[in-house]
């Protein structure tokens, strides 16, 4: 029987108390898996999911009721978790050395644990960029994946970031798309008086807040500066656009927002669903979110425009950089069930799978080539995607290209820079302690 798991474990396990790098204290147990083997069709197969609630949810649970009927003696448990509750979740499973036989991942220093920690299978003999299946994926997707020259992830859709716009509440405002940050700030009055909330802002999470300011760190932050202070080695964070970049977010918040410094206080899904309602004239979100945004509420696909969010003139770092990355999926290094569980992701990957990951109403733009398209695709995600795909370069959530430890500092500075409790240099203060914790 397949289950969806909704309890969240934040009210009783810190990230600090349960950081990744706390979860991999010893070696994983059991004996390596084989992913080249044949697989054996029966038994239970978990997966672990970041497809809870609508409409992403019948995703998963459609493709796993066909793969049941195409293997009668397969029962697929699947474990659906939301983009928050799922890194409680994981890393309860982590620390017990529970997890599921496939598991969802994000890319870079949250992969890396999880690879150097022994818990994802080396699946290079399978996915590699020369194998069959490993030339139905971009091969910067798979990349995003690799680890020392070896390829362990199954990336599952590409994402990133940008600001989406009510065209309708721009007409009416007499607002025209801003190429700069100055513009974008200068608009939001206009916003007001035409009746909109400007930006759509929920924080409650503390994750929002790193969306924008990782965007803010590419603009005012050389690329190779950004990336020696992700490794807790070579990490400085001393450059002077972190705190341009903080500034500029502080300025957004307060002259974007209705509620200001009480964003901390508002939930994600609420400032996505105010955008949807057109209650909101914009809203910084996910190329991931862009149907769902447009599905059932005022908001219609043909209303919805999206720009990156513009850098400020004389910015210090790249303004074309895009932040985002491929999302996808691990199998447990451990697992008795690995072959089945790589025969799984190859149907879940199929390209007439992929092309409905990519449509509405999911609007997951899959990393398999050729299932984004015009016909495929809603014209914003297509859109977003092309954008992604033309960037000289992806910047990765902060939240997860950094140590815990200091990922765990970005995210209460950016609710104490959001409250007023810190100024951005106090934050860079907790920031860089806390990396010299982490080395």
């Amino acid at each position: 029987m397949r289950t969806r798991a909704m309890t969240r474990s934040a009210a009783l396990l810190g990230a600090s108390a349960l950081a990744l790098t706390g979860c991999f204290a010893g070696p994983a147990k059991g004996p390596a898996a084989d992913v080249t083997a044949k697989p054996e069709f029966s038994g239970t197969l978990s997966v672990l999911t970041k497809f809870a609630g609508a409409p992403l949810e019948p995703y998963f649970e459609d493709l796993a009721a066909a793969y049941e009927r195409k293997h009668p003696k397969v029962k697929v448990e699947l474990i659906q978790e939301t983009d928050q509750s799922i890194k409680d979740k994981t890393k309860t499973l982590t620390a017990s050395d529970a997890l599921p036989d496939v598991y969802f991942t994000w890319t870079g220093n949250w992969a890396d644990n999880f690879v150097r920690g022994g818990r994802a299978a080396d699946l290079t003999k399978v996915i590699g960029p020369d194998t069959e299946w490993g030339r139905t994926f971009s091969e910067a997707s798979l990349s995003a994946f690799a680890h020392d020259g070896r390829y362990y992830g199954i990336p599952l859709y590409n994402n990133g970031k940008f600001m989406g716009y009510n065209k309708k509440a721009f007409d009416k405002a007499g607002v025209e798309v801003p190429r700069t940050f100055d513009q974008l700030v200068a608009a939001c009055p206009e916003l007001r008086d035409a009746g909109y909330e400007p930006i759509a802002f929920g924080n409650k999470d503390g994750w929002p807040a790193l969306h924008y300011l990782q965007q803010l760190f590419a603009h005012n932050v050389p690329t190779e500066v950004r990336e020696a202070d992700y490794r807790a080695k070579t990490a400085e964070w001393d450059h002077p656009g972190y705190v341009a970049a903080l500034k500029q977010f502080k300025t957004l918040v307060s002259r974007c927002t209705d509620t200001g410094r009480g964003t901390n206080g508002v939930l994600y899904t609420s400032a996505q669903e105010a955008f949807g309602r057109g209650k909101a004239a914009m809203y910084y979100q996910e190329i991931l979110e862009f149907d769902s945004t447009t599905s059932g509420g005022t908001l219609k696909p043909k209303d919805l425009g999206i720009f990156p969010l513009p850098a400020a003139v004389g910015a210090k770092g790249d303004p074309k950089v895009v932040e985002g990355a491929p999302e996808g999926y691990f199998v447990n290094a451990r697992s008795p069930r690995a072959p089945l569980a790589v025969d799984f992701m190859k149907f879940v990957t199929e390209s007439k799978n992929a092309k409905t990951l990519s449509s509405p109403p999911y609007g997951q733009p899959s990393t398999v080539v050729g299932a984004v398209t015009e016909k495929t695709s809603s014209k914003a995600v297509h859109e977003g995607i092309d954008l992604v795909n033309k960037a000289p370069g992806l910047a990765g959530w902060l939240d997860m290209v950094t140590e815990p430890e200091v990922s765990d500092a970005w995210l209460s500075g950016g609710e104490a820079l959001i409250s007023g409790s810190k100024s951005p240099e106090q934050v860079m203060d907790g920031v860089r302690a806390a990396a010299r914790s982490a080395e």
